[in-house]
């Protein structure tokens, strides 16, 4: 979690720099954990809704779901936006790589490849390696 924080309070629209490969997973790891407990919420609500044993209830779930996933994802499309232009960064490559996932099926694996791979050894145009001296 301290990963998710990290980017959140000091990185939230942080363009400049790279980020390592454990920082740009460890705060996607976060947000997919977050996400399935905010849908796990809102299918309890579905479900109970559906039932028509607590329709109240179920409405109520459903909508407090609703309003932390609106939160989440709008409070989340900046820094997430920062880190993985910071990833891309980190391996070399232009922040407007991003673009890329406009490319229908294609982009996002590109995407999701670019940022699996290792960083550039060294300092490059965007700063020093993440790692540290020598990684």
């Amino acid at each position: 979690m301290d990963w998710f924080l990290d980017v959140i309070k000091n990185k939230y629209a942080k363009f400049s720099g790279r980020a390592r490969r454990k920082e740009y997973w460890m705060f996607q790891l976060f947000c997919y954990i977050f996400l399935c407990l905010i849908f796990l919420l809102t299918a309890i609500g579905l479900y109970i809704n559906n039932t028509g044993s607590f329709p109240v209830l179920g409405s109520i779930l459903m909508g407090i779901g609703s309003i932390i996933l609106t939160v989440f994802m709008f409070g989340l499309i900046i820094p997430s936006l920062a880190l993985t232009i910071r990833r891309l960064h980190d391996i070399g490559r232009s922040g407007w790589w991003i673009l890329i996932v406009a490319i229908p099926y294609v982009g996002p694996i590109v995407l999701l490849v670019f940022c699996c791979l290792d960083s550039e050894s060294g300092t490059n145009k965007y700063g020093p390696n993440p790692k540290g001296v020598g990684a």
